[in-house]
């Protein structure tokens, strides 16, 4: 049985990780080429963890300054300050070390994009002699090659895309202190921790307008900015349209959740009230599953068992004509 549950600082669903301090969504220049569509759904995704997360752009030795400068610019307008780093010409990496120092930090973004080579290069310049030792003593506790380089793949030729080389998650130590999880890459972010009504505010640009407006509001509280009577919500920005389409696709995801389940769910942990008023959580059990029978039942489900036995009897001897 459960004893205690420990409540977790914190939870990424895509991908699965719990306990994390910062997150890096991940991105390339080139090869592949960075997608509206995709970029907006992890980055809304890393911003309903309400976890700290960095916007990176890898493979920046593939493009040219004006490239750069034109995303640097279209990315500040989005609301976020991206560092561009390259694994080739180790442009940036320092920046990255210095922010991912002392805390466990996931690396988030589609195929392809370099996650498992910037782990190698970043990784490859902490490890000390002691390695071998290391690995030693590792692989005879649970058989992982913690210092060991993750294995890289190829751009698909012919769809341009990343392959998935990385088939599950990893933690990894990092010898300058914290951990680095390298995670399998994947192009739809499931955003199951949005819903409709919070998914404006994982817009940076919808911040930013309602912030600019106040003391000025929306003439509704539950406006969802679509145009609605009273809204200051103006659609004249590039990932106006995106925000509509997920806006969608969340509402149909909760009508048929609602559809479903019912308006009535119950969470698999409770809380209790501990020492010194201490609130705690303890896993919630399945109704009967482990509730101990009653003396009652229990005496009632014998006799019902021996009557049974005596009309089986009885028809047995009827049978044999001994009555």
């Amino acid at each position: 049985m459960i004893e205690n549950v420990f409540e977790r600082g914190s939870v990424v669903r895509d991908p699965p990780v719990a306990n994390v301090d910062h997150l890096v969504v991940l991105f390339s220049m080139d090869r592949p080429k960075p997608e509206v569509s995709t970029m907006t759904r992890f980055l809304v995704e890393a911003e309903s963890t309400g976890i700290p997360f960095s916007l990176v752009m890898n493979k920046s030795e593939l493009v040219g300054e004006e490239m750069l400068t034109s995303w640097k610019t279209r990315l500040h307008a989005w609301g976020y300050d991206p560092l561009f780093c390259s694994v080739e010409s180790k442009k940036g990496l320092a920046a990255l070390e210095f922010i991912m120092k002392d805390q466990t930090t996931v690396l988030m973004g589609p195929s392809g994009v370099g996650k498992s080579s910037l782990i190698n290069v970043l990784r490859s310049s902490q490890r000390d002699s002691r390695e071998e030792e290391w690995e030693k003593w590792l692989e005879t506790i649970n058989g992982t090659r913690w210092f060991h380089d993750q294995r890289v793949g190829e751009v698909s030729k012919r769809s341009g895309r990343g392959k998935h080389t990385t088939r599950d998650v990893s933690l990894l130590p990092l010898t300058g202190g914290g951990y680095l999880a390298d995670t399998p890459g994947f192009n739809q972010p499931s955003l199951l921790n949005v819903m409709k009504k919070s998914l404006a505010q994982a817009f940076p640009e919808i911040r930013q307008m309602l912030m600019a407006a106040q003391p000025e509001k929306c003439l509704f509280n539950n406006c969802l900015h679509l145009g609605e009577r009273g809204c200051i919500i103006k659609g004249d920005w590039e990932r106006y349209p995106y925000y509509l389409q997920m806006l969608d696709e969340i509402k149909i995801r909760e009508e048929i959740q609602l559809r479903t389940l019912g308006t009535k769910r119950e969470s698999s942990v409770r809380y209790k009230m501990g020492e010194m008023g201490v609130k705690q959580a303890e896993p919630r059990l399945e109704p009967k599953k482990h509730r101990r029978q009653s003396r009652k039942r229990i005496n009632q489900s014998l006799l019902e068992s021996m009557d049974y036995d005596l009309n089986e009897v009885s028809d047995l001897d009827i049978e044999e004509g001994s009555y």
